[in-house]
């Protein structure tokens, strides 16, 4: 790995993805004898997307119409 003239390195994808480390997630460098660490941040969730949960596939056997009602407060 190679640092830039701005003392920048490429995080490697595989790594990124398993600490969760997305753009704009904080990270510190521990430094131990000859060595440095980098960390997530303590105290910073990972950040998900905010309709994750709601992701999926429905198995309701309602018509298009019908869920419209319902979610207008219709009977």
């Amino acid at each position: 790995m190679r640092v830039t003239t701005k003392g920048q390195v490429t995080i490697p994808q595989e790594i990124r993805e398993k600490m969760g480390i997305t753009p704009a997630v904080e990270i510190d460098f521990i430094e131990e004898k000859d060595r440095v660490y980098l960390v997530r941040r303590k105290g910073i969730p990972k950040k998900t997307h905010k309709f994750s949960k709601l992701r999926g596939i429905s198995n309701v056997k309602m018509t298009t119409d019908e869920i419209m009602a319902l979610t207008r407060g219709e009977k």
